[in-house]
């Protein structure tokens, strides 16, 4: 049987498959509010057929948002909205978590509340711009957080992790990777602290594993996830050892028992996945750059236990019947990732309809 339509089991759900669909951001929701499209609804059903799917990056406060067009998970509005998204994904018997996104200095006056300067461990800003809605801005020096005021955002991702499961999802997974907060915090080129959170490799992790802990208590921690991209340089975030920072940050998370660990490839030579495979003892999930035949190789051979796709699963809703019967595949149109509107959205079309 081809492993990637054999059953797996993440934390406490078992998945009908071992195709993934990546986080994605797609732009699609309201500005003001932060709610998501009604489009949306359609767009994660017509790919329910998945064996998860994890949602765009959504921001767990308001301080969090870093792009134009993005949703929230601390409203009522967007709670509201995300309920009738996770109803369409589980009416076809698909399995559905959150991803939570918290961009830190990755983001600019123009998206935040009363044009507030965007937060980060360290008053080091990134490099290049930031799309806003009046088009591309240079990415603004973040104010440092006050040792004081990081539990605030910890108990951020509670509450936003708490909302999610309200809204119905399946599962929650912490986005530590693209050069967001938690992996400035992690990182020693955006990390100069001199407490409790920087300075050594245990007090840079701290953040992650306390975020981690605060999802674990609110959901189980069968129910959490995390991604990480050691070495992806996104976001002109760098780090002097990132093999033994992430060799440390694995160690600990295996401790938490959480459902999943995504590792994202990177543009770094070094095979991450081998190093971090054996410290974690769970399932591990790997993405980026994938094809069918690529997958099936990874999964058959143990080195991670479900494939993630990106591109990929946006152009093709049914991928997992494209992939089962050899079918031509549709090309991502790439002008139409980050735009308004169903176009490039909800209209690739499906196997069926294409015959």
């Amino acid at each position: 049987m081809n492993p990637l339509y054999q059953s797996t089991r993440i934390g406490r759900h078992t998945l009908r498959n071992r195709l993934v669909m990546a986080p994605m951001t797609r732009s699609r929701a309201d500005d003001a509010t932060g709610v998501p499209s009604p489009l949306a609804e359609q767009y994660y059903a017509q790919r329910a057929r998945a064996g998860l799917i994890v949602t765009e990056g959504t921001f767990p406060s308001p301080m969090g948002k870093g792009y134009v067009r993005t949703p929230g998970i601390h409203s009522a509005a967007q709670i509201e909205a995300w309920k009738r998204i996770t109803a369409a994904v589980h009416a076809k018997g698909g399995l559905i978590f959150l991803q939570l996104m918290h961009t830190g200095r990755i983001s600019h006056p123009s998206l935040l509340p009363d044009h507030a300067t965007p937060v980060a461990p360290s008053a080091i800003a990134a490099q290049g711009k930031v799309f806003t809605a009046t088009g591309p801005q240079d990415f603004v020096v973040p104010r440092a957080l006050e040792t004081e005021e990081i539990p605030g955002i910890v108990e951020e991702y509670r509450l936003a992790t708490r909302h999610a499961l309200e809204a119905g999802f399946d599962g929650v997974e912490l986005h530590a990777a693209s050069g967001y907060l938690p992996e400035q915090f992690l990182s020693s080129g955006t990390n100069q602290r001199t407490d409790r959170y920087g300075g050594s490799l245990a007090n840079r992790a701290r953040f992650v594993l306390e975020v981690l802990s605060a999802m674990a208590e609110e959901a189980g921690s069968d129910r959490v996830g995390i991604k990480i991209a050691p070495e992806m340089g996104f976001n002109s975030v760098s780090d002097a050892a990132p093999q033994e920072t992430y060799q440390y940050l694995v160690q600990r998370i295996g401790e938490l028992k959480l459902a999943y660990l995504y590792v994202a490839k990177t543009n770094s030579p070094f095979d991450y996945r081998a190093l971090l495979r054996p410290l974690f003892n769970g399932p591990l999930l790997h993405g980026g750059g994938l094809d069918k035949d690529s997958a099936q190789t990874l999964v058959a051979e143990g080195s991670a236990d479900a494939a993630v796709f990106g591109s990929l699963y946006l152009a093709n809703p049914d991928l997992p019947q494209r992939f089962l019967k050899d079918a031509p595949l549709n090309t991502p149109d790439r002008d139409t990732f980050y735009s308004a509107g169903p176009l490039g959205y909800i209209d690739y079309p499906a196997l069926e309809s294409a015959q």
